[in-house]
């Protein structure tokens, strides 16, 4: 899985981090052809950022070093050749794409701050019905007591030992006519190129221009959200002297239901019926996400077949911004049937004349052999299958879709 702060570029496809090699492909393709400059002439960046998330994406190492470090791996991963420096301002940095806010400029031409991103678990109940709560977030803000100096007017000097640059230039000779150049960050100053007298420092925050202040944000998860979208809060995030705070991100991420799975707006469910109601009809009933007390019915004379998929039509997820609009529910059947022996003979005569009756068995011409069926587990492997794996290449194609193992779903 991806870091939560890095997932923009899975955001340009459209896809989740966990997202497949096909899937990817699939979200890729449907994007190139929708933005492309023959058929859109005025989305060229579009495409541009499209075919970079794709080709980052579909490689592996990238995909990796994305994953593990977002950004800042790529930059080093990329060495910064082919053109990779305009991409990336483009996308991590300023213009549309400054949503990781790492030193992109604002409007006003400040240094933005970093944003800070955090999970926020939500049920399918919340996702369905809306819920407002309130998450408490530990955050820096510039200290009142020295409006963010570090201590009193005049007391801030430029640190001499980096000249202000918060970092320190070292040359390296490796042999006469080659040098190397190698920087760190001032440890006089830790990277922040001023330096404050101790007497002189601000008691409230030592010196370090901010405090921790503890924030309460009031969430509002609205209806029909989904997981992986976020929300956010404006400027909410730490706060540093000559910088435009970032923003709080909240990313939603959805709880699994023991009872419902969630496909877009639309929801899935099993429920299990014996034989009888299968084929007698019945009527069973089950709790929404609501609270609603859902009664289905299904009319005798119609079949319920094992696997078979039947569906409600407005008992989905509602729409987001538009809950009034809701999607389907659909439910598969599980058709259990009765154990062995469970009537006797006698009985079972009489429900075969109820039933539709046998196909009619053609004769049988010749010599006839008796065999026995046997139940069959399918864990373990048959011996007659085992033969067969010596005769046939397991990288064959063809025979493996036509092993005894595939089954036939049902729709």
């Amino acid at each position: 899985m991806a870091n939560v702060a890095d997932t923009k570029l899975y955001d340009i496809l459209g896809v989740p981090p966990g997202a497949t090699d096909n899937e990817l492909k699939k979200a890729y393709r449907k994007l190139a052809k929708e933005y492309h400059p023959d058929k859109n002439p005025n989305a060229g960046d579009k495409f541009k950022e499209i075919s970079f998330a794709y080709e980052v994406l579909s490689n592996p190492e990238k995909r990796e070093l994305y994953d593990r470090y977002g950004e800042q791996g790529l930059r080093e991963g990329s060495g910064g050749s082919g053109g990779m420096d305009d991409i990336f301002s483009h996308i991590f940095g300023g213009g549309l794409f400054s949503f990781m806010g790492n030193q992109s400029r604002s409007r006003n031409g400040r240094r933005r701050g970093e944003d800070m991103m955090h999970p926020l678990k939500v049920s399918l109940e919340d996702l369905y019905n809306g819920k407002t709560t309130k998450l408490q977030l530990s955050k820096n803000v510039l200290c009142s007591s020295c409006n963010g100096q570090g201590g009193k007017s005049g007391a801030v000097q430029k640190c001499s030992a980096c000249r202000g640059r918060g970092v320190r230039i070292m040359i390296r000779q490796l042999a006469p006519g080659m040098v190397q150049q190698m920087q760190s960050v001032c440890s006089d100053c830790n990277g922040e190129g001023e330096v404050i007298n101790e007497k002189d420092r601000c008691k409230k925050c030592e010196g370090k221009k901010v405090i921790k202040e503890v924030k309460i944000l009031e969430v509002h998860v609205d209806k029909g959200m989904k997981h992986g979208q976020r929300i956010t809060f404006t400027g909410e995030a730490d706060q540093a002297p000559g910088v435009e705070p970032g923003d709080i991100v909240l990313l939603l991420q959805e709880k699994e239901n023991e009872v419902f799975q969630r496909e877009g707006n639309d929801l899935h469910m099993t429920h299990k019926i014996g034989l009888v109601e299968a084929l007698c009809g019945f009527q069973f009933t089950f709790k929404h996400l609501d609270g609603r007390q859902i009664v289905v019915k299904y009319p005798p004379g119609k079949v319920i077949e094992p696997g078979c998929v039947r569906v409600v039509r407005g008992e989905g997820m509602p729409q987001y911004r538009n809950p009034f609009e809701k999607g389907d529910l659909y439910i598969k059947f599980d058709v259990q049937f009765p154990e062995n022996n469970w009537i006797s003979p006698e009985k079972l005569s009489e429900l075969e004349d109820l039933l539709p009756s046998r196909p009619e068995v053609p004769p049988v011409i010749g010599d006839t052999e008796e065999v026995d069926l046997q139940e069959f587990d399918n864990t373990r492997g048959s011996g007659g299958g085992q033969r067969r794996e010596a005769y046939n290449d397991s990288s064959d194609e063809e025979s493996a879709h036509h092993g005894p193992g595939v089954q036939c779903a049902h729709q």
